[in-house]
C-alpha cells in the first residue's frame, strides 16, 4: 500500500534531505584525512548517528555494555537500525552481497567496513571470514541481522544460520551477544516491510514531525551451547531475543 505524504510535510523533508546532503560532503573528505591518522576512523560512525538525528531517530541503550571484539546478532525492522547500532556501539555490518550491486552505496557501505556476504557461493567463505576479522580490527565490532530482510518489529522472523557461516563459532575472544532494536508502539508505523518502495519508506521516516524513539537493548552474549555451532548460535540468539521481546511486553501492559 502506497503511504502518501501530506503537502505541509514536504519543507521538512527538503530540509532533512539537504542536511544529508551537506553532512555527506562533509564527513567524505573527512574520512580519507583522518585515515592514516587513526586505526578507528571516527567518520564513519559520526555520519551514521548523525544521518540517525537529522531523520529524528533518539537512542537509548540498555544492558550489558558490548566488549570489544564483538559480533551482535540483531533483529531487523528498518534502515534506522543501522544508524541506531552505530550510534549505540560504533559497529560495522555484515550484508548482503545483492547490497552491493548498486555501485555508490556498495562505496559509502565499504567506508564503514562493511562485510559482504554471498550465502550460496561456499567458494567465497574464506575471503568472508578474512573480511569479517579485518572489520572487527577495523571496527572492534560487527552487527549482522540474521532474519536476511526486515520484520514488522512485533515478532521475530526465522534466523538464517546460512548468513552466519561467516563467523568463527569456536573462538572464545570474539563475544557473540544478541540486540534488540525496540522502536516500541512505533514499530508498525517504522517498519520496512511488504510492497513498499525504500524510497518511499525512507520519505515518510523523513516527513515524521515526531521523533523515532528506538531502545537497543544489549542482551547477554551468547556460550556454552548456544555457539556450538552457526546453527545453535542462530537458535541461541533468536530465543534471546524474543524472551526480551516477550519479557518486554510483559512489562508494558503492566505499566
Amino acid at each position: 500500500m502506497k503511504r502518501r505524504i501530506a503537502p505541509w510535510a514536504w519543507p521538512l523533508v527538503a530540509i532533512r534531505l539537504f542536511a544529508l546532503l551537506v553532512l555527506l560532503l562533509a564527513c567524505v573528505p573527512a574520512y580519507y584525512l583522518l585515515a592514516p591518522l587513526t586505526r578507528r576512523n571516527p567518520a564513519p560512525r559520526f555520519f551514521l548517528t548523525s544521518v540517525g538525528r537529522i531523520s529524528g531517530l533518539r537512542v537509548t541503550m540498555r544492558g550489558s555494555s558490548p566488549a570489544p571484539d564483538t559480533f551482535f546478532l540483531a533483529n531487523h525492522v528498518s534502515w534506522l537500525d543501522v544508524p541506531a547500532l552505530s550510534h549505540a556501539s560504533g559497529t560495522a555490518f555484515i550484508a548482503h552481497a545483492g547490497l552491493a550491486d548498486f555501485a555508490p552505496l556498495r562505496w559509502l557501505c565499504t567506508l564503514n567496513d562493511t562485510v559482504f556476504v554471498a550465502r550460496n557461493r561456499r567458494s567465497t567463505v574464506s575471503e568472508q571470514v578474512e573480511q569479517v576479522r579485518s572489520a572487527l580490527r577495523d571496527t572492534g565490532a560487527l552487527t549482522i541481522f540474521p532474519e536476511g530482510t526486515t520484520s514488522d518489529g512485533t515478532d521475530l522472523l526465522p534466523f538464517k544460520s546460512s548468513l552466519l557461516s561467516a563467523i568463527s563459532t569456536d573462538d572464545d575472544t570474539v563475544a557473540a551477544q544478541p540486540v534488540w532494536v525496540d522502536y516500541g508502539s512505533d514499530a508498525a508505523e517504522i517498519a520496512w516491510v511488504g510492497e513498499e518502495p525504500g524510497l518511499d519508506n525512507a520519505l515518510r521516516i523523513l516527513a515524521r514531525t515526531k521523533p523515532v524513539r528506538v531502545t537497543v537493548h544489549f542482551l547477554a552474549p551468547l556460550t556454552g551451547e548456544d555457539r556450538r555451532d552457526r546453527k545453535a548460535l542462530a537458535r541461541g540468539a533468536q530465543a534471546a531475543i524474543r524472551h526480551a521481546m516477550e519479557t518486554g511486553a510483559m512489562e508494558n501492559s503492566r505499566a
